[in-house]
C-alpha cells in the first residue's frame, strides 16, 4: 500500500514574464486543458507578476481572463519570444493563480494494442480531453514513424492539441512538432536545442537527481521523471522511484533552486493521482492504464475531472 506523502505545492519557475498571448485559436476554442501553466488572455493586454499572482495590465475592452503562465515558459524565455506564443493555454481565474496545487496536467503517450494502433490511441486520448500528446515509437524507423506521426499531428491539430515527437529530433523539425521529449540515450537537450532552436518545447527523461541537474543545465524546458512503478509500456526500465522518490528529489530541486516542472511517468493509474499530487508533481504522463480500460475515452475523461479537482 502506497504511503501518503506530505503536500507539496508544485514549482513555478522565477523568470521575467513574457508579453501575453493573444487571440489565438486553441486558447479561445479550448478551455479544459493544456499542457503546464499559462496565462490565456482572449481581448490581450501586457502581464505582470504579483506574488504568486499574474495580473493583465491595460487590457482591451472585454474580459481579460488572468492565469499562470505556461511554467516552462517562464524557465525558457530568455531563449526567444516564440516561447510567448504558443497557445499553453488553461483558462483560469486570477484567485486559482494562488492555488498551485489545482494545476495538475496530463499527458498521453501513444501506444498500441492488438485492437488500437498509435494514431487510435492518440484519438481516444483527444476524445476524452487530453490535449498533449507525445507519440512514441521506439522501436521504430523513421520512414515508419513519420507518416504516423503526420496522422497524429493532423488529430492534435484537428482537437486544438499539443503534439511532441519522442526523440526524432530531425523528423519533429521537418514536420513542425510543437517540441521533442528526449529519453537519457536520445540526443543531449543542449544539441537539441542547438539544432531545433528557441521555438521547440524540450522535455527530457530524468530518473534521479542529477538526471535532472543535467537536464537544468542543458536547458531543457520540463522533466518527465519516472518510474514510478513498474510498467510493461517501457523496456529497459529504470529503478523505481515510488512517492518517496518523487518527495526526495523534488526537495533536492528546492533546495538547488531549480524550477522546472516535473512530471510522474511509469505505472500511473487514475488511484494514484491524488498521492502523487500532494508530492508537488506538476502533472502526470500516461497510457498503457487508457488503453486497459473497459471505455478508454471515459477513463480519459476520470482522469482529467481527478487532476481538476
Amino acid at each position: 500500500m502506497l504511503s501518503e506523502a506530505p503536500v507539496r505545492h508544485p514549482r513555478t519557475p522565477a523568470s521575467t514574464t513574457p508579453a501575453a498571448v493573444k487571440n489565438h485559436p486553441k486558447a479561445l476554442q479550448f478551455p479544459i486543458f493544456i499542457p503546464l501553466f499559462v496565462a490565456d488572455f482572449r481581448k490581450g493586454g501586457a502581464l505582470r507578476k504579483r506574488g504568486a499572482e499574474i495580473i493583465p495590465i491595460e487590457p482591451d475592452t472585454g474580459h481579460a481572463v488572468g492565469g499562470i503562465f505556461l511554467s516552462m515558459l517562464l524557465a525558457s524565455a530568455a531563449r526567444g519570444a516564440h516561447h510567448a506564443q504558443f497557445p499553453f493555454c488553461h483558462p483560469i481565474t486570477r484567485r486559482q493563480t494562488t492555488e498551485r496545487s489545482d494545476m495538475f496536467q496530463v499527458q498521453f503517450i501513444t501506444h498500441y494494442t492488438e485492437t488500437i494502433s498509435y494514431p487510435q490511441s492518440a484519438r481516444i486520448a483527444l476524445e476524452g480531453g487530453c490535449r498533449w500528446i507525445q507519440l512514441r515509437m521506439k522501436d521504430a524507423t523513421d520512414e515508419e514513424v513519420e507518416p504516423v506521426a503526420r496522422e497524429v499531428q493532423a488529430l492534435c491539430r484537428d482537437f486544438n492539441a499539443y503534439f511532441v515527437l519522442d526523440d526524432r529530433v530531425e523528423l519533429a523539425k521537418r514536420l513542425h512538432t510543437d517540441g521533442v521529449h528526449l529519453g537519457r540515450l536520445d540526443m543531449p537537450v543542449d544539441e537539441a536545442r542547438t539544432y531545433l532552436g528557441p521555438e521547440f518545447i524540450i522535455g527530457g527523461t530524468a530518473n534521479t537527481f542529477e538526471d535532472i541537474l543535467r537536464l537544468h543545465r542543458a536547458g531543457a524546458d520540463y522533466i518527465g521523471c519516472g518510474p514510478f512503478r513498474y510498467t510493461t509500456t517501457k523496456k529497459n526500465l529504470a529503478p523505481i522511484l515510488g512517492l518517496e522518490g518523487y518527495t526526495r528529489m523534488l526537495a533536492q530541486m528546492d533546495e538547488a533552486e531549480i524550477n522546472l516542472p516535473v512530471v510522474g511517468i511509469g505505472g500511473i493509474g487514475a488511484d494514484d493521482i491524488p498521492a502523487l499530487r500532494a508530492t508537488g508533481l506538476n502533472g502526470i504522463a500516461l497510457s498503457g492504464s487508457i488503453l486497459r480500460a473497459e471505455d478508454p475515452v471515459r477513463e480519459m475523461e476520470r482522469i482529467i475531472r481527478l487532476t481538476q479537482q
